[in-house]
């Protein structure tokens, strides 16, 4: 197993306990067979490791891993505590998780529970200590999983509620204090004691709002914390911990997640066949998972920022996802697309969700490796192959740094604000006062990171968190050497903005960096109070543009290029319009509105060394990839091919690698831009062919990093 850093780790979730008949040493060998080499095993299983209060069957799992082991294969041991089993629910009711309008959950489905109830927490700390002590030393085990996509539901459980009350009068000491920074006079909501405070089911104020989120977060990191002090209490020093985390769970903030963790680890699911075409992806909405291309890179650009370091993708599709009537298995070639895309932006496991289409359960027709005849057939086919290419490719695709030419901010904090006070309805019939729009964030920012992938550039997301600490609001990076490494930095949605945070944005354009500001950013303070200040915040001087109107657009208004920024065909403001107002600043763009043609939709100044350039609306595809083309060269690498994008990175061994992606049906040949060679190969190329739904790999012989 001393292999295990050379090669990308590749693998499947297997679950020989779902399986309705024995077909164990078939599957290894299957497994062997496909080049993979780890798997991810237990972590559903609760009422099998412990099927009755006390009463522990933990030798089950142990063929698993000695079969694997004597097949080169690594096991990750995922802890059961996402899926209670019946007898603890009958004994102990009062566990129960509830809903906003005050009802326990049924029993039936998963996470059911409050992951902050002491009984909970008792049999879970219980059940975890067995199985580590059991499977420990096992030589299979190379890391442990801790629970399972955390904060899966929002906790309005009477236990949450109470520490709830706990964690502010901790953090606000006294009553008035809380009705002085909530504001709690408007509607006569002010506290006389604690126990005033109403519960979160009837609450219509966005400063409770935002600290009910970072309270249910907390209790998510709590929980990830004390499973992984438990697990390295017993655990050799070698074994890592991770977690999987679906990103976007109501009640986990993934950089607050990541700090208990050795590496962090995604489940990345994405929308396959036409979902993946350029230039038009037919992605359904709405959907759970990501469509587009751009949206697989961004969720692996999200999936590394989480520590800024190399991560693991613990699930991703197999089949086709979702369910019964949602069948849309990927075409030839799509899955080693999707797994080259989150390699090359720094993901180091690949593993399948799950190896066994299952024969029964919530789950039935949730696509797998195999199909439910257990038969290896298409998909193995394209599985193995991947897994015997990750294997020739060995160490040359690990410790990958990716590449990029723009920062983007990223804030779960402007996540749950603009939740909450979205600046789009979710749908068209919603109600936009006080209507939930939990995407609107992601929404806003997607739309200016499409923009960068579409004109070909490589993104570097960083969290308002890893920039400026959330406690004391220090620095935490410098932004003079930040504007070095990062020469451009989009911040669009970051709604909440302390004010450390306002002021290392301005160090940041002062020092040289280009600064693109985007809608509804730097407006509310880390209470989600509207700052008081003239927007931008603490920038409008040094932007020379301010605003204080800003609208909903019922329909797109056309953009008007100027000689100075030339505009693609199709270009356009969407959903929302800061009515900016110039006082020095260049107009970079106007819109063809009766109305709105007043007010410029893009600006852009010096800023000390630097540059401010304000953007006050939401852009087409078309807008945001014409922004990039002002503020950037154009990439070499795929002008001129709109179904072709490129990814690079920078191995452990310091050489660049390129990655090219062909999202379509038709062939293209590209040629290089620089000395190159394919991967496996000795022979410079100058061009190289893309099949549909293709993936080429060279090694830059131009610059040894």
């Amino acid at each position: 197993m001393s292999d295990q850093k050379k090669k990308i780790l590749f693998g499947t979730a297997y679950y020989d306990e779902y399986q309705p008949t024995p077909n164990l040493d078939h599957d290894i060998q299957l497994i062997h067979d496909a080049h993979m080499n780890v798997i991810r095993v237990g972590e559903g299983s609760w009422s099998h490791w412990e099927p009755e209060d006390g009463v522990f069957k933990l030798d089950w799992l142990q063929p698993v891993l000695d079969k694997a082991y004597k097949n080169g294969i690594h096991a990750i041991i995922g802890v059961p505590t996402f899926a209670i089993p019946q007898w603890l629910v009958r004994k102990y009711p009062e566990v129960a998780l509830h809903d906003q309008n005050g009802n326990a959950r049924f029993f039936g489905g998963r996470e059911e529970h409050s992951l902050s109830h002491p009984v909970f927490k008792y049999y879970a700390k219980r059940v975890i200590e067995k199985i580590v002590h059991r499977y420990a030393n096992h030589p299979a085990v190379i890391g442990w999983q801790l629970h399972n996509e955390p904060g899966l539901f929002i906790n309005y459980s009477n236990d949450a509620f109470e520490g709830f009350k706990d964690y502010l009068r901790h953090k606000y000491e006294t009553v008035e204090q809380l009705n002085k920074k909530w504001g709690l006079v408007y509607w006569s909501h002010e506290l006389s004691t604690w126990d005033d405070l109403w519960k979160p089911e009837g609450n219509a104020q966005p400063q409770y709002d935002i600290e009910w989120r970072r309270y249910q977060a907390s209790l998510t990191d709590e929980l990830l914390q004390w499973q992984k002090e438990t697990i390295k209490s017993i655990a050799p020093k070698d074994q890592f911990i991770t977690v999987n985390i679906a990103m976007g769970r109501d009640a986990c903030n993934e950089v607050g997640a990541g700090k208990s963790l050795d590496v962090a680890s995604t489940d990345l699911y994405y929308q396959a066949q036409d979902g993946m075409r350029l230039p038009d992806p037919d992605v359904p909405k709405p959907a759970w998972f990501v469509g587009g291309p751009a949206q697989i890179a961004l969720q692996a650009d999200r999936s590394y920022a989480i520590k800024q370091q190399p991560y693991y993708v613990a699930e991703t599709d197999g089949g086709p996802i979702g369910g019964a009537a949602d069948n849309y298995p990927a075409y030839n070639g799509q899955l080693r697309q999707a797994a080259w895309q989150f390699i090359s932006r720094g993901a180091e496991m690949i593993e399948y969700w799950q190896w066994q289409q299952l024969h029964f359960g919530t789950e039935t027709y949730w696509g797998s490796i195999l199909p439910h005849d257990r038969k290896p057939g298409r998909i193995y086919n394209e599985v193995a192959k991947l897994g015997k290419e990750l294997d020739e490719a060995g160490a040359e695709v690990t410790s990958l740094k990716p590449d990029s030419d723009i920062a983007m901010l990223y804030s779960v904090d402007s996540r749950w604000a603009l939740s909450y006070e979205p600046y789009l309805a979710q749908n068209a019939t919603s109600d936009p006062h006080h209507s939930r729009n939990e995407d609107a964030f992601d929404h806003l920012m997607s739309a200016f990171y499409n923009g960068a992938f579409i004109s070909g550039h490589q993104v570097h997301l960083v969290h308002d968190a890893q920039l400026v600490s959330s406690k004391t609001d220090e620095f935490l990076k410098d932004p003079v050497a930040f504007s070095k490494q990062n020469p451009v930095l989009v911040v669009a949605g970051i709604y909440i903005t302390s004010d450390g945070l306002l002021d290392w944005l301005r160090k940041y354009a002062e020092a040289g960096g280009h600064l693109i500001l985007g809608p509804r950013s730097t407006y509310a303070d880390k209470l989600a109070r509207a700052r008081m200040e003239t927007k931008p915040a603490k920038l409008n001087h040094l932007a020379k543009t301010s605003y204080q109107e800003f609208a909903d657009l019922r329909h797109d208004i056309s953009a008007v290029a100027t000689d100075t920024m030339p505009l693609r065909q199709g270009s356009a403001a969407t959903e929302w319009i800061d009515c900016l107002q110039t006082d020095g600043a260049e107009v970079l763009t106007t819109s063809d509105d009766p109305h709105y043609s007043q007010f410029p939709l893009i600006t852009t100044s010096k800023a000390g060394q630097g540059r401010i350039t304000m953007v006050g609306t939401v852009p087409n595809p078309a807008l945001a990839a014409s922004i990039f083309d002002y503020a950037l060269s154009k990439n070499k690498w795929v002008a001129g091919h709109d179904t072709v994008t490129h990814s690079s990175a920078v191995n452990g061994n310091g050489e660049r690698i390129h990655f090219l992606f062909n999202w379509n049906w038709q062939p293209v040949t590209i040629s290089l831009p620089e000395s190159c060679v394919p991967i496996g190969q000795s022979k410079p190329v100058e061009s190289v062919k893309l099949n549909a739904w293709d993936v080429q790999l060279l090694k830059s012989l131009d610059n040894k990093q």
